[in-house]
């Protein structure tokens, strides 16, 4: 019959009446179009799809099942089936793709068949949701970018006539910091879009007014759960997650078989906008409404081959019934938000800092989902490991922290700890098969690149005695006190402290024994050290004292080992007549 209206509209005999009948007709009964797999018809059953189409719930819906362009294709194909995508711009208008439109969504193909060849995303599924959702971005009125101009909003979302969506973006995407809005070409939902934004266009925004962004998204979306589009059950699944609704899965069929049997391009801002959108009741009731949230009426529909209409919902496994009855839930797709894929590193740079210190760089991780989407508000557990000391900003070992929009999860600040070495930050997130990411950091000891005697005085001892003045220094940062710097202390034979000395002065250790060079020294608050005691041994010469800080800074110090001057007594002076006092009777 379709074949025979359609020769009467090629001849011009047929009235709108006739033509709009028809039309209607086909929505109502014709099977679905083929998909490219098999080339048979596929089910336009909804529950053939394991899907809930006639629940109002927005569970897995891209959409959250927001109003659409009910219009279908004309009954006249724009060319035969198989012919070229690429025809010249003449036939019906209804056919003509604007360009950038059309060019998203075959990059969208190509960019999907690399990252997921089993998916077998054909473009003309992105052109039929494209159509339905704001007909092709109302005719193409997008920039030299692909982005609408302006955007494209759906209604609020208030449960009045549709789903009730409370505010999930504060409005950064649909300008309501009330209800949530579908946004954008293909119609995503703020919360949907958190999840699923690409950034198609390589310009640095996931924007789902932009055709090239939403055409990708859109794809991705279609080929989760590990869907493969050329299957008639894969296909109707993907298209009822956009929107659970039987008739919107029958009109996005019609368009896609329309375009599978040629389209072309025209220019941006001349294609055909759809006049007739889906509009629910203000205030449906359960069981009424026109809208796609709303619960279909019952239509009279065999339940089986030879069976008859049944008056009222269909039961599972066939059989009408006069009054509704209850069936078995029917298991829902895993949302895209809660499908764990990949934990990333964000970002984070070489993590190191002086003891002490903080951290300039902080820990980052990138949640995504099985398709390579952000994932948000996952929680990841950050924890320290090691022995430096170094903890979380507020003295905490482990923390937790939720991915936002982006996907993306920051540890607070790091504090280093006192002691110098090696320490580890491991990230964990997911259930059931966590991911794990682990960072390697580095507490350096504290530095100081100049070191100086306070005084001058000279260093002298006598043989087997302690030297008298004890020795002092300071040790500095870029002309800044260096507190709490390492010092090593040496006694050398030679300036660069080549060759340790065995002989000459030595200091103590805790059993009063001799020992040429000490390794626990640090500095004071101040940068000043005090060295300990110095004692001279019985060999008497000029020694050095080696002083060498953490960060290269030097002082080479003489100590003097000498026998004190032994003094001769002076003669009395003689008196007068040159004899000595001290003769004197």
């Amino acid at each position: 019959m379709a074949a025979h209206i359609r020769r009467r509209l090629r001849k011009g005999a047929t009235t709108t009446a006739v033509a709009a009948a028809a039309v209607a007709a086909l929505a109502a009964s014709q099977a679905p179009a083929a998909t490219l797999a098999d080339g048979s018809a596929g089910s336009g059953d909804p529950k053939a799809a394991g899907e809930d189409t006639a629940s109002g719930e927005t569970d897995g819906a891209a959409t959250g099942n927001s109003p659409y362009y009910t219009d279908l294709p004309p009954l006249v194909t724009p060319d035969k089936p198989g012919s070229s995508s690429n025809l010249p711009a003449a036939g019906s208008a209804e056919a003509g793709i604007p360009a950038s439109v059309l060019a998203a969504y075959k990059q969208a193909e190509r960019t999907v068949a690399t990252t997921d060849p089993s998916c077998r995303l054909p473009w003309q599924l992105l052109a039929a949701i494209g159509k339905v959702e704001s007909g092709q971005a109302r005719g193409g009125r997008v920039d030299a970018n692909g982005t609408a101009s302006p955007r494209i909003l759906g209604p609020a979302l208030n449960g009045q006539g549709f789903a009730l969506i409370k505010d999930t973006d504060g409005g950064a995407y649909d300008g309501d910091a009330v209800h949530d809005r579908a946004v954008g070409p293909m119609q995503f939902i703020p919360s949907t879009w958190a999840s699923w934004g690409q950034d198609a266009n390589g310009d640095g925004r996931k924007d789902p007014n932009n055709i090239y962004d939403a055409a990708l998204a859109a794809g991705r979306y279609l080929c989760a759960n590990a869907r493969d589009l050329a299957l008639a059950a894969d296909l109707d699944q993907a298209v009822l997650s956009y929107n659970r609704s039987t008739e919107y899965l029958r009109t996005v069929r019609s368009w896609y078989s329309y375009y599978q049997r040629g389209t072309h391009e025209i220019p941006d801002g001349t294609g055909t906008l759809p006049s007739t959108p889906s509009t629910p009741s203000p205030s449906p009731r359960p069981g009424t409404g026109s809208g796609p949230s709303a619960t279909p009426s019952p239509k009279p529909s065999p339940d089986k081959p030879g069976g008859k209409p049944s008056p009222g919902p269909s039961k599972p496994g066939g059989g009408g019934s006069t009054s509704p009855t209850p069936k078995p839930p029917t298991p829902k797709p895993t949302p895209p938000s809660a499908t764990f894929g990949s934990l990333e590193n964000a970002g984070t740079g070489p993590l190191r800092a002086t003891a002490g210190q903080e951290f300039d760089e902080r820990v980052s991780v990138l949640a995504r989902n099985a398709v390579g989407a952000p994932l948000a508000k996952v929680p990841v557990t950050f924890t320290v490991t090691g022995g430096t000391g170094t903890l979380f900003a507020g003295g905490k070992k482990t923390v937790t922290v939720r991915t936002g929009a982006d996907g993306t999860a920051t540890a607070p600040k790091l504090q280093a700890g006192e002691k110098a070495g090696e320490f580890t930050v491991t990230a964990v997130a997911g259930t059931g098969r966590p991911r794990t990411l682990t960072y390697a950091a580095t507490v350096t000891a504290r530095q100081a690149d100049a070191i100086a005697r306070t005084d001058e005085k000279a260093l002298v001892a006598a043989p087997g005695e302690k030297f008298a003045d004890a020795v002092t220094v300071k040790a500095t940062y870029k002309d800044a006190a260096a507190a709490g710097v390492a010092v090593t202390a040496t006694m050398v034979k030679d300036r660069l402290g080549v060759i340790d000395n065995d002989k000459g002065p030595y200091f103590k250790d805790a059993d009063g024994k001799p020992v040429r060079t000490l390794t626990t020294l640090t500095t004071d608050a101040d940068g000043q050290l005090r060295l300990p005691e110095i004692f001279a041994d019985d060999n008497e010469g000029t020694y050095l004292l080696r002083l060498t800080t953490e960060g290269g800074a030097s002082v080479v110090i003489e100590l003097t080992v000498k026998a004190p001057e032994e003094t001769t007594p002076e003669e009395p002076a003689p008196d007068a007549t040159g004899t000595p006092a001290a003769t004197k009777p």
